[in-house]
């Protein structure tokens, strides 16, 4: 049973297996008959497919053979065209060869005319900038002659008062002398009437004594003692008229001598009077220099065009003689000043030069020079220091180049060599600005520097050598400096400087045979005028401007305030105007302020303004200046040595002449010290000994006794 039950489940799993692989292959050909059907309707899609290509390529054909066709019947034209190109291609070659050469032709043309536009433009440029040299000589012509007109103008109305104050004295001279003549006629009078009655007495003696000898010819009996005292009383009587006559004459005579004399006397009281002045001037400036004042001159402007007033307006200051002057204010209040000089609106640029020449000449002797122009806006301060033009309208800075020329050429005859360099800036806004500047520095910041020796520059300031005989050289750095300078237009001032500038003339001279060295600088200042907000009516940037200006000159007040009272303290870093000119205002140089002022009376309290901060400044002692002046050293001293020290007695003595010498051919100066005396100046006791002769250990290893012995 159970062989058959195994073997009836290996039959039914036989079966089952021959039952599945009967069915797989029925789906087997179930699925190849559906493939067939599917290759059959493929078969039948191909047919389709290629009986439509077939269709398509017909028609393609026939498409073609109609383009053909008509790609045929193009090309015919297409050549037709092409043959035609070829000729228009021919023609187009001709013609690009006539262009190519017209070409070169306007090529050739147009470098011709590039050519002359570059002449052109050359010449335009050329003609602009004489234009515009002709328009600033114009101008500057335009401003010499208002300076000039108003200059006569004021000179006119001197002259009539002086004319008057000439009459006024010839008036009383011609009294005096009336009356002297009325006197001496009187005399005349009396002696003539006197010799009219002797002559009378004499006629009457003469017809006597004619009677008398026809009676003593008749009467030869009268006595003889009669007739000899006749002829001795006529004798008597002829001898009294004779003295008479000669007393008339002698008194004639007198009073001629007497006349002549008066007017010998007036004229040697006169000169007398004008050299007395001169002393006078001399000693004032040499004890002004003792003390190291800072010296003081005013001068007031005449008249403008623009100041709209009548010719017959008097100003409100009147200079009274050569050194005082009176302000006159419009409440009628008069004050009176007191300056070391005083000119009037006539005076030329010539004559104020002249009065400021002293201290030009300072520098080449080795002074540091401090020169500025003080004043309200539109007083005249840029006429006195720039002026216009090359004539005699030019300023104190184009004159004192010259000056200094001409006296160098000549200290040059005597051995000493100088190096001559400028510079010009302008401190606008607090900020510095080179005057002397091109374009490519124009952008350049300056800032005030101190060396070790406590000296101050500007850095990336231009400083140039300038050959102070070429007039040419020094009107061009003039011109320069005068398109850089900041100005503009107010209510009070037409042309207003809105900066302080500064022109710095730096020279260096050496004497090889004299074995000395030294450095001089001359600082011309033109300050900015001071000005108030309410009359200059300045808005915007001109208000800053006004502002500046004003804290910059309140500034230097402040400085010459403290210099008066001698504080210890100067506030020289308050601006950089001060601060830049402290070695002149702080007793190392000589220092002049000339300060301008307007006549027109709205102008009175401004004047009045300068004139007490002017009287303020005269009154500051800086002490006596002290020249730069140095020994070469020599190859067997050390450097900074000085060889020409002066024989001082410690003890407080003054050496004699004999114990040193004075260099020969040496400008302006005297023994070679470190505050050396002018010439002119009378010598002091000699100031307390030195840190070299005090510590000696301090200058290394030579001493007092060796120094003396050299």
């Amino acid at each position: 049973v159970d062989k058959s039950n195994t073997a009836r489940a290996a039959a039914e799993k036989v079966a089952i297996e021959s039952q599945k692989e009967s069915s797989q292959k029925d789906r087997d050909v179930m699925e190849l008959m559906k493939s067939m059907g599917d290759v059959h309707k493929a078969a039948q899609c191909n047919i389709e497919e290629a009986n439509k290509a077939r269709q398509q390529a017909e028609s393609k054909v026939s498409s073609n053979d109609q383009e053909l066709s008509m790609s045929r019947s193009v090309n015919s034209k297409l050549t037709v065209e092409k043959n035609k190109l070829l000729e228009s291609f021919t023609e187009m070659e001709e013609q690009t060869d006539k262009m190519s050469k017209e070409n070169t032709n306007l090529r050739e043309l147009l470098v011709t005319q590039s050519e002359e536009m570059e002449s052109t433009a050359a010449n335009l440029r050329v003609e602009t900038e004489i234009r515009a040299r002709a328009e600033i000589k114009e101008k500057e012509e335009r401003n010499e002659r208002i300076s000039t007109s108003a200059q006569m103008v004021a000179m006119v109305r001197e002259h009539a008062q002086s004319e008057a104050c000439l009459k006024e004295q010839i008036a009383k001279s011609d009294a005096t002398w009336e009356e002297k003549s009325k006197v001496l006629n009187d005399r005349i009078k009396v002696s003539e009437e006197s010799l009219v009655g002797a002559k009378q007495q004499v006629l009457g003696l003469d017809s006597e004594c004619s009677s008398l000898k026809d009676t003593l010819a008749k009467a030869d009996n009268a006595s003889e003692e009669e007739n000899k005292k006749r002829i001795t009383e006529i004798a008597v009587l002829r001898g009294e008229v004779n003295v008479m006559t000669e007393k008339i004459v002698l008194a004639v005579e007198e009073q001629i001598k007497a006349a002549e004399e008066s007017e010998l006397r007036e004229e040697k009281s006169e000169k007398i009077v004008r050299k007395l002045k001169a002393e006078r001037r001399v000693m004032h400036n040499t004890i002004q220099e003792l003390r190291g004042n800072v010296r003081v001159f005013a001068r007031v402007r005449p008249f403008l065009p623009n100041d709209g007033v009548p010719i017959s307006t008097e100003p409100s200051i009147i200079i009274k003689n050569e050194n005082g002057l009176q302000l006159c204010k419009e409440n009628g209040e008069q004050l009176n000043f007191t300056f070391d000089r005083a000119f009037s609106p006539c005076v030329s640029q010539e004559h104020v030069f002249n009065e400021v020449s002293e201290f030009v000449q300072s520098a080449l002797d080795g002074y540091n020079v401090c020169l500025f122009a003080y004043g309200q806006t539109g007083s005249g301060k840029t006429h006195t220091m720039q002026g216009s033009g090359v004539g005699a309208m030019r300023g104190i800075i184009a004159r004192a180049m010259e000056q200094i020329g001409q006296t160098k050429a000549s200290l040059e005859t005597e051995g000493w060599n100088y190096d001559v360099k400028i510079s010009f800036l302008e401190i606008y806004n607090e900020t510095i600005r080179d005057l002397l500047r091109t374009t490519d520095s124009a952008h350049k910041k300056h800032e005030i520097k101190v060396l070790p020796n406590g000296k101050r520059f500007v850095s990336d300031l231009t400083v140039q050598s300038l050959n102070l005989d070429d007039a040419n050289a020094i009107e061009d750095v003039m011109s320069l400096a005068a398109k850089h300078r900041s100005v503009a237009s107010t209510s009070m001032n037409d042309v207003s400087s809105r900066s302080h500038s500064v022109f710095t003339l730096h020279l260096t001279a050496k004497h090889d045979i004299q074995k000395q060295s030294l450095k001089g600088t001359l600082n011309l200042v033109d300050l900015a005028g001071s000005e108030r907000l309410k009359r200059s009516e300045a808005s915007g940037d001109k208000a800053k401007e006004t502002m500046a200006i004003n804290k910059s000159l309140s500034s230097l007040t402040s400085v010459f305030v403290a210099l008066g009272k001698k504080n210890s303290h100067i506030p020289f870093r308050n601006s950089k105007l001060t601060y830049l000119l402290q070695n002149c205002l702080s007793g190392d140089g000589k220092t002049l302020m000339v300060v301008n002022l307007s006549p027109m009376a709205k102008s009175a309290n401004e004047s009045l303004c300068s004139l007490r901060f002017a009287a303020q400044v005269n009154k500051c002692e800086l002490g006596q200046a002290k020249r730069s002046v140095e020994d070469i050293s020599s190859p067997n001293q050390p450097p900074g040595r000085n060889t020409a020290v002066p024989k001082v007695l410690f003890s407080g003595q003054i050496p004699n002449d004999s114990d040193h010498t004075t260099p020969k051919n040496s400008p302006s100066c005297s023994v070679v010290t470190d505050s050396s005396e002018s010439l002119d100046e009378p010598k002091r006791l000699p100031r307390k000994p030195r840190s070299i002769i005090q510590r000696p250990k301090e200058r290394g290893k030579y001493n007092v006794s060796s120094r003396l012995k050299k």
